[in-house]
């Protein structure tokens, strides 16, 4: 049963065989890399690197669902993509403007 279940994913339409499975699968790299940046502080990440990461698993995340054959590497390597990028956004967002808001204003002393 098992022989079966790897014969058909090898053969499969974007199996191991084709780059429709190796180009989701080493982009998963750059997720990768997304999460590690978690404990990276919000001032050193940048707002276009984020938002390119984002929009790109937002577009890629779509057209995996809508082309022959489904790419399910495809999609889910773009999910998560999307949600490191969303997550760093709210971060670097958080950290630009709501700690903005809660700095006590500068005194003057004589």
């Amino acid at each position: 049963m098992a022989s079966s279940k790897l014969q058909a994913l090898w053969n499969h339409p974007a199996g191991p065989k084709t780059i429709h499975f190796w180009a989701p699968t080493f982009k998963w790299g750059i997720s990768m890399a997304n999460v590690a940046d978690f404990t990276k502080p919000p001032e050193k990440l940048s707002y276009p690197q984020q938002i390119a990461v984002t929009c790109t698993g937002v577009i890629w995340s779509r057209y995996s669902t809508v082309i022959t054959p489904k790419n399910w590497n495809l999609f889910s390597v773009n999910i998560v993509m999307a949600g490191t990028g969303l997550y760093q956004l709210a971060r670097k967002i958080q950290h630009d403007y709501a700690s903005e808001a809660k700095a006590e204003p500068a005194t003057v002393t004589e």
